[in-house]
């Protein structure tokens, strides 16, 4: 996922148990969600020449205290400017959650090696899911460096939302080789067969669709298994959907035979 949308839908992460406890004690006065849901991306000028004064003013917000530091995090959300990074990578480490959590969304804006050891350490250790979650996310824009077994570790035992960017951005960092698709489609297909939440289930079914042509055959052979098992057995309805859509988008056709049958034969609703 090269750009802030994920595959998934908003309406499925507010349904998501994010650490209720912490957030509790973190953020109620300070954070009702996820502050870069409300932002009106739409909003932004694309014209060259306004970008230029959003990004200045970002810079200048950064420098200053808590309240402006948000307003130019949320620049640098939308806009690329390499000038921000050595004002981002300090605010990965601010007591405030929500600037943490706004920092990693930038700096998977505007990508920056010198922040992968910290993002690294977020992912594993902030005590805020939300982090945590935008860590996930943030780390699928570093597919060139070292973040898949770290995202592999996230999809096996973080909390459900963290799950399901952290699937998504296997899908970008399994894409680099045929040998990191490999061990990505892997796990992915072991958190398709077992994840309790149907939303991560879906965006690993997703990720896998995107991996399927750097795998060898017999991955291949027991995606498209595991993917018309899902389509049968999966108890929601939109989990089996994404299957079908996948199973489509293969443009197999022996696959599509498969799949049409099991629509004739009343095996698909």
């Amino acid at each position: 996922m090269n750009n802030e949308s994920s595959h998934c839908p908003n309406e499925g992460l507010a349904s998501l148990a994010i650490d209720p406890d912490v957030l509790a004690k973190e953020l109620a006065a300070e954070l009702l969600g996820d502050p870069l849901d409300e932002i009106d991306l739409e909003g932004f000028d694309t014209d060259d020449r306004n970008v230029v004064k959003e990004c200045e003013a970002g810079l200048n917000w950064l420098k200053q205290g808590h309240e402006e530091r948000l307003q130019g995090l949320r620049i640098f959300c939308e806009h690329r400017d390499p000038r921000a990074l050595p004002l981002l990578i300090p605010l990965l480490q601010e007591p405030s959650p929500v600037e943490r959590m706004s920092a990693v969304y930038a700096l998977g804006r505007n990508p920056c090696p010198r922040a992968v050891e910290i993002l690294l350490r977020l992912l594993k250790t902030d005590s805020n899911a939300y982090v945590r979650k935008a860590t996930a996310w943030s780390l699928g824009n570093y597919s060139d460096i070292s973040v898949l077994k770290p995202l592999i570790h996230a999809l096996q035992n973080d909390v459900a939302a963290v799950r399901l960017w952290a699937s998504g951005s296997l899908a970008e960092v399994g894409g680099i080789s045929s040998d990191k698709a490999q061990e990505a489609a892997s796990q992915l297909l072991i958190s398709l067969r077992i994840d309790s939440e149907p939303v991560v289930r879906s965006n690993c079914i997703w990720a896998l669709g995107r991996l399927f042509d750097k795998l060898g055959e017999a991955l291949r052979d027991e995606l498209v298994e595991a993917f018309v098992n899902v389509l049968i057995h999966d108890s929601e309805s939109s989990v089996r959907y994404e299957a079908r859509v996948a199973l489509e988008q293969l443009e197999n056709p022996q696959v599509q035979q498969r799949v049409k049958a099991l629509i004739d034969e009343g095996m698909w609703v």
